[in-house]
């Protein structure tokens, strides 16, 4: 008998007609698990090539079929069974499966596989597929190229529950997160369970993850909250991620994606950097997900640190000294330029003439005298070269302003100057905070306010300086809640 050739095309991967929509679905469920294919499919897919290879052995139509698929000792296995569960009749020499290693049942006449089959066929009846991101994901692992700690357990391992001390862990800014993500953005990375970027990193959502985070091993959505600290929605920062994990079967709908920011300040949606079919993205997503959205939880890498290291970007305000050498004549750097505007915030505006900006000038030098001669300091204390105390105070709003009245040192709610963002951010705790709820109060700004304002940082606090700035005209990312140099300038002016 003459075997039925089936034809096998490949839908727009951009297309979101439910036509093409399905046929994706489809041409996923015909693939070996390992390559990205739906597991439900698997049992499937064998009893499929079992059929074939019956109905040419036997030169029949449902005779044949109905023999292969119950066979002398009943039914098939079912399609979620394990690879290696035995499906072929007793005495039948069984021979590899050309695509995915599956044995089948030898047979005189090539067998030719169809790419989808029609939904009635009892022979390909399989699970709904799972409606969520399409990202079946590897296991746990080194980095490719480098040699690991033992076999990989794959994803459906038991999750590892020991937490990775924070000293373990590779420090990284949350810009160096983000910047890390939008590699893969720009060089839309394919997805990929079993394959590795240059960079030695899975190209799966969890070795996304694994990347940006800069982890020495590729590790999965079982794993990943060994590295991170739970926090709670309200708190989530860029660099932050949101994790869903299915233990009943972590390749149903399991997920992670980077938090890259709000959209807007109704805080409903974000930017969120994810790697899923077909390639790496970036994204407005609805909060938390597009599925099981009350089931994603919110994490923080243990290792983020405040501050910037690289790519000339400017030092976030808690960023530790970065030495001598960073200021002074020839200096040339992001650094100068937070230095100035930490002076000026302090009271040093007078100073300049123009800028702060990255190049060193003696308004930095005369600016920085002026502060560190305000703290009492004499002689080489006083030389206008800022060391480790000067930065400190500076970053953190301690000391005494240019002025003369004192900073954060401890702190004083007489003090004018802004005292930096690290003092608004989820818990902290200082007499800023309420410093500042009681101005909003007091400007009209306290609606969102059940109690206080009181030194604590809370979302009720953010709201209303979200509100405050949207008066001021400003969106996006300028009206974010947390309070800046210019909102705290024009608040107290």
């Amino acid at each position: 008998m003459s075997v039925p050739v089936f034809e096998e095309f490949e839908p727009a991967a951009d297309c979101g007609c439910p036509g093409c929509a399905r046929q994706r679905r489809d041409l996923a469920l015909g693939l070996p698990v390992r390559a990205g294919g739906h597991p439900a499919a698997h049992g499937a897919r064998r009893a499929l090539v079992l059929v074939t290879a019956a109905g040419v052995v036997l030169g029949g139509g449902g005779t044949g079929v109905a023999t292969a698929l119950t066979g002398p000792s009943g039914p098939l296995a079912p399609a979620d069974a394990p690879a290696d569960a035995p499906t072929d009749a007793p005495g039948a020499a069984p021979e590899a499966d050309p695509v995915d290693g599956d044995p089948v049942l030898a047979a005189p006449a090539v067998l030719l596989e169809p790419a989808t089959a029609p939904p009635s066929d009892p022979a390909v009846a399989v699970d709904t597929p799972w409606p969520g991101p399409e990202t079946p994901q590897g296991g746990r692992g080194p980095l490719h190229g480098a040699p690991g700690p033992g076999p990989d357990p794959g994803p459906i391992a038991v999750p590892t529950t020991s937490q990775t001390a924070t000293e373990a862990l590779r420090p990284t800014t949350r810009a160096e997160i983000v910047n890390r993500a939008k590699k893969w953005v720009s060089a839309q990375v394919p997805y990929s369970m079993e394959k590795y970027w240059s960079d030695g990193y899975r190209q799966d959502c969890s070795g996304y993850i694994s990347m940006a985070w800069n982890l020495r091993s590729n590790e999965w959505t079982g794993s990943l909250d060994r590295f991170a600290e739970r926090i709670d929605r309200t708190e989530l920062q860029p660099g932050d991620i949101l994790l869903f994990h299915n233990p009943a079967n972590p390749t149903r709908g399991s997920h992670v994606t980077i938090f890259g920011g709000w959209t807007d300040y109704t805080h409903t949606s974000y930017l969120a950097y994810e790697q899923t079919k077909p390639r790496t993205r970036k994204q407005a997503t609805p909060m938390a997900y597009w599925e099981n959205s009350d089931r994603y939880v919110a994490y923080r890498y243990k290792g983020v640190v405040s501050g910037s290291t690289g790519g000339g970007a400017e030092p976030a305000e808690a960023a530790p000294y970065p030495g001598a050498g960073r200021f002074g004549p020839g200096a040339n750097n992001a650094y100068v330029t937070r230095l100035g505007q930490l002076l000026v915030e302090r009271g040093g505006k007078k100073f300049y003439t123009r800028g702060p900006g990255p190049k060193w000038g003696e308004a930095d030098r005369r600016a920085t005298q002026a502060f560190q001669l305000a703290q009492g300091w004499k002689g080489r204390e006083a030389d206008g070269l800022p060391g480790p105390q000067t930065w400190k105070l500076l970053v953190t709003g301690g000391g005494k302003d240019i002025g003369g009245s004192s900073g954060s040192g401890g702190p004083s709610t007489n003090a004018t100057g802004f005292p930096g963002r690290g003092y608004f951010r989820p818990g902290q705790s200082n007499a800023y905070v309420e410093k500042l709820g009681k101005q909003l109060v007091k400007r009209g700004f306290g609606k969102h306010y059940l109690s206080g304002p009181g030194p604590r940082w809370t979302e009720a606090d953010r709201r209303n300086v979200e509100a405050f700035q949207r008066a001021q005209g400003w969106r996006g990312a300028a009206a974010d809640g947390y309070p800046g140099p210019e909102t705290w300038r024009r608040l107290f002016r």
